[in-house]
């Protein structure tokens, strides 16, 4: 197929930032399917999942603002980890309102199995360490700059 633009075309496909970070956004967590399907987990939920061990317990609430999803998308990924018997969501003892997400113990010993998930990862993409965290902190670059407001300063 032969392009219809000139290489200065602003529109030009292949010169897009947001079609390069669609695809290869599918293209890397398509890596990520066999190596969760054993667990049974689906990419958000491993996600949920990376924050648990990380910093359990959690508020429904602070686990949403973490992987930056919201309550609709949150609360069927939580039920479905619950039903996988990977996680307990109780209600605060000191907050009625607030659910806590706690590991239960089959959720802390899946962490041994998806260690071995970066190391793949990393083998997969054939990319070196230094140069997939170049490519970290230019992705957490555009994610802070999308969020923030233009003309107002963030603390």
């Amino acid at each position: 197929m032969e392009p219809v633009t000139d290489a200065t075309d602003l529109l030009a496909l292949d010169r897009q930032v947001c079609f390069a970070l669609s695809v290869a956004s599918r293209s890397v967590i398509g890596l990520y399917r066999p190596l969760l399907q054993p667990m049974g987990l689906t990419h958000p939920q491993y996600l949920a999942m990376l924050a648990l061990w990380q910093y359990e317990p959690l508020s429904v609430k602070e686990l949403g603002e973490l992987l930056q999803l919201d309550p609709g998308t949150l609360s069927p990924l939580l039920k479905r980890l619950q039903a996988l018997g990977y996680i307990h969501r109780e209600r605060n003892a000191h907050d009625e309102r607030a659910l806590v997400v706690t590991l239960t113990p089959e959720g802390r010993r899946l962490r041994s199995e998806a260690e071995k998930i970066p190391p793949a990862i990393v083998a997969r993409l054939g990319m070196g360490l230094e140069e997939l965290q170049d490519l970290h902190r230019v992705l957490t670059r555009v994610i802070e700059a999308t969020h923030t407001t233009p003309g107002r300063q963030d603390d």
